[in-house]
């Protein structure tokens, strides 16, 4: 039943009309898409569709004319141009495709402005306690709206505070900036450009040995991707609420492999997600703004520890104390 939930509102939110808080519990209509709900409700029959047989019924799920839209009409384009977007100008003689083309780009890049203008109020740390207040949630509210969706989004949130750098994530965002789904799979969550080496950033809600199951071969796959990409050496920083110990064991080990589809030894740090948040904490405690060297320090000194630990257990602990302490390697 709760994935028959979790769907219903994915599609919701998939239709980017409906907005949904994770932090007051409620359900919305997005303010600049009431025009198109209610062009819906205007010119959509009410009544039950009742079909006979399969084929009918597939008929009509898979009509791509159906329902009627507001971007099909093309006075109703024009006037949500107007409306949404003042400063532009059209031909008033512009078929039904080129407004829905002008449409659709002015429309993302509102929505890349939005995003860059969410960077820069993250670098000034003025997100800093909701971004805190959502990890608690995250750790302790198991009714929380889509968690996996909160725990990517906010860590793409801290990684942008946390220090300098291009900061990337690969989840998807809504016309207005506000996350919609996870990242899709091929590729690291969060990716981080810091200009002579890279990090991939990697989440997970799974616990358990589903944890080593769903993300012990992809996370140093990911890796090397990036590595390839980029051109340049990349680490990894693997989180989540708790570590399971085959994670631990499987990553240790990857330090002191020569692996070439992983781009050599695969330096992946796993952390629980309170130490990455104490991480968090002293980078806005700091009386100096953390630098991408900074970052790339601890990476070395975990790498280090792989090799001169005799453990996985020793060389866990002791990488949870370098995060710990991260800011004066």
């Amino acid at each position: 039943m709760r994935d028959y939930a979790d769907a219903c509102f994915r599609y919701l939110r998939a239709t980017g009309m409906v907005d949904i808080s994770y932090s007051g519990r409620s359900i919305s209509i997005v303010p600049e898409r009431l025009p198109d709900i209610d062009y819906v409700l205007s010119n959509c029959d009410r009544r039950p569709m009742r079909v006979k047989n399969q084929e009918e019924y597939i008929s009509y799920l898979g009509n791509p004319g159906f329902p009627v839209l507001l971007t099909d009409d093309i006075e109703a384009v024009k006037r949500k141009l107007r409306d949404g977007f003042p400063g532009e100008s059209f031909a008033e003689d512009a078929t039904a495709d080129e407004l829905n083309g002008l449409l659709d780009r002015l429309t993302k890049q509102r929505k890349s402005d939005l995003i860059d203008q969410k960077v820069a109020d993250l670098k000034t740390y003025r997100d800093y306690t909701d971004v805190q207040d959502l990890f608690d949630r995250i750790l302790k509210d198991k009714s929380l709206y889509d968690a996996p969706l909160m725990l990517e989004w906010n860590t793409w949130r801290a990684m942008t505070m946390l220090d300098g750098g291009d900061i990337k994530a690969n989840l998807k965002f809504d016309d207005f900036g506000k996350p919609l789904s996870t990242a899709l799979g091929n590729r690291a969550d969060i990716e981080c450009d810091y200009g002579n080496f890279a990090l991939a950033v990697e989440v997970t809600m799974l616990n358990g040995h589903k944890q080593y199951d769903g993300e012990g071969e992809p996370v140093p796959r990911h890796l090397g991707r990036l590595a390839a990409e980029k051109g340049k050496q990349a680490f990894c920083l693997f989180i989540a609420p708790k570590i399971n110990p085959s994670v631990v064991s499987h990553f240790f080990v990857l330090h002191r492999l020569d692996i070439p589809g992983y781009g050599g030894a695969a330096n992946i740090i796993p952390l629980p997600l309170e130490i990455f948040r104490k991480m968090v904490e002293d980078s806005y405690k700091a009386k100096r703004t953390p630098t991408p060297t900074n970052v790339r320090r601890l990476f070395e000194v975990a790498g280090a520890l792989a090799l001169s630990n005799k453990n996985d257990v020793e060389w866990y602990e002791a990488v949870k104390r370098a995060a710990s302490n991260w800011l004066q390697l």
